[in-house]
């Protein structure tokens, strides 16, 4: 069955047909995604539909993960207020991966999704080996009478409008210029689950997150940000740390800690949404507990007086 967040997220044989579709993995959902999408939602022959590949090809073909700004539980709930009424992700293997470009569009495309009209990107490639570019998808799509749109790619002062330039500005801790490019706040969510405890025996107990491993997250450091708890609307203001632990434990994984400020909440077990604001610092190993403990006043004190101008 379709699971529902706004909008159901399907396999190619449980969409609502036909379709208007849109063919891309729309990461991040910038400017030059929504005027893709924008065309399947005017005057829509069929049912407006958002089709992308999961798991990404790279990850079946190469063994390359790659991290989504969006996954697809997110995404549901961004493209619903875009007047899209359906996610479908066609499942990629290597099967599919052999199929030629025509072989892809009459199958998929044509047969079971029924495309009256189809959008994408000048970029967008498909097929066998991507043998199939926006002109073969566009002689293919008029041979069979299905209207075809092809957006241009969109360019800004900086250059082209793109996820590889979200990923970078996140990556750096930019979280304004993530949030200029997507056009909305970056945000994660992660389960709370039971730590260590060391934090709160220095006095900063934190909530240890756990996050999905195909969520990209911004570059290491310790953040100032808002978290909302489950689905409740109230957001509370706090500094995150994301990354190793080089004071208490410099062999440890990377984390998501957090630590809601002037609170005391048990969340163990709950849902958190996270939106880092600014990077307040790198990490840096201190000598002892002590001077950590201190660091971690500093930053939530900066936290919180730049939070209440936020």
């Amino acid at each position: 069955m379709c699971t529902s967040n706004l909008i159901p997220l399907c396999s190619p044989k449980q969409a609502q047909l036909p379709t208007s579709l849109a063919l891309g993995s729309f990461d991040g959902l910038h400017a030059g995604h929504r005027l893709v999408i924008e065309s399947i939602t005017r005057n829509a022959p069929g049912v407006p539909t958002v089709v992308s590949f999961w798991p990404h090809p790279r990850e079946v073909l190469y063994g390359d993960l790659r991290l989504r700004l969006d996954l697809p539980s997110e995404k549901t709930s961004l493209l619903g207020p875009l007047g899209v009424k359906q996610l479908v992700l066609i499942p990629f293997d290597h099967a599919l991966a052999g199929l030629s470009a025509e072989t892809f569009f009459k199958e998929m495309l044509l047969g079971t999704l029924q495309a009256r009209r189809i959008a994408i990107g000048a970029n967008f490639r498909f097929g066998k080996n991507r043998e199939g570019d926006a002109q073969t998808l566009k002689k293919l799509a008029q041979n069979a009478g299905i209207e075809i749109s092809i957006q241009s790619i969109l360019e800004d002062h900086q250059g082209r409008m793109s996820s590889s330039r979200i990923r970078s500005a996140l990556g750096k801790g930019d979280l304004l210029e993530a949030k200029i490019l997507m056009g909305r706040p970056y945000r994660f969510q992660g389960k709370v689950v039971k730590g260590r405890g060391i934090g709160k025996k220095i006095g900063w107990p934190t909530a240890n997150l756990q996050v999905e491993g195909r969520k990209f997250l911004p570059g290491l450091g310790v953040y100032a940000a808002w978290t909302w708890i489950n689905e409740d609307k109230k957001k509370f203001p706090t500094v995150m740390n994301l990354g190793p632990q080089p004071t208490i434990d410099p062999a440890s994984p990377s984390a998501v800690e957090v630590h809601l400020l002037d609170q005391n909440i048990n969340l163990l077990g709950s849902q958190l949404r996270i939106e880092p604001i600014k990077r307040l610092r790198e990490q840096k190993r201190f000598e002892n507990f002590s001077a950590l403990s201190e660091q971690i006043g500093n930053d939530a004190d900066l936290a919180r007086s730049m939070l209440s101008n936020h």
